[in-house]
């Protein structure tokens, strides 16, 4: 298995940065749009200067998900709605589901469109 680099302000090897890092706060994304991998979209943000481009639904396959207890890769439609890690059974912070929208095209037909 490579090594994930996690980018951002992140205060521990489990990927847990300045903005989330309560026990739970286990995953990072790897961005569609410039394919580095942050724990969140305001790590992305801060080092980035272009907008986020959210993964479309026909792209749920891929590996873009990281548990930051194994540091195994999930498919996006194995993280959705996962309550744990399907590999080392850590809790995911039930809270991320907030922020789906911003990573990913839940049912949107103008997914490709870039936030800012």
């Amino acid at each position: 298995m490579d090594a994930v680099a996690v980018l951002g302000k992140t205060v521990d090897d489990q990927t847990r940065c300045v903005h989330y890092h309560s026990p739970v706060d286990i995953v990072a994304i790897r961005f569609k749009c410039c394919g580095k991998w942050y724990p969140c979209y305001r790590c992305h943000d801060e080092c980035e200067r272009h907008g986020i481009v959210r993964w479309e639904e026909r792209e749920f396959g891929e590996r873009a998900v990281l548990c930051g207890v194994c540091r195994r890769t999930l498919a996006i439609r194995e993280y959705l709605g996962a309550p744990s890690c399907p590999h080392c059974g850590s809790p995911f912070n039930a809270g991320c589901r907030k922020h789906y929208g911003i990573y990913f095209a839940l049912g949107e037909k103008n997914a490709s469109c870039a936030l800012t």
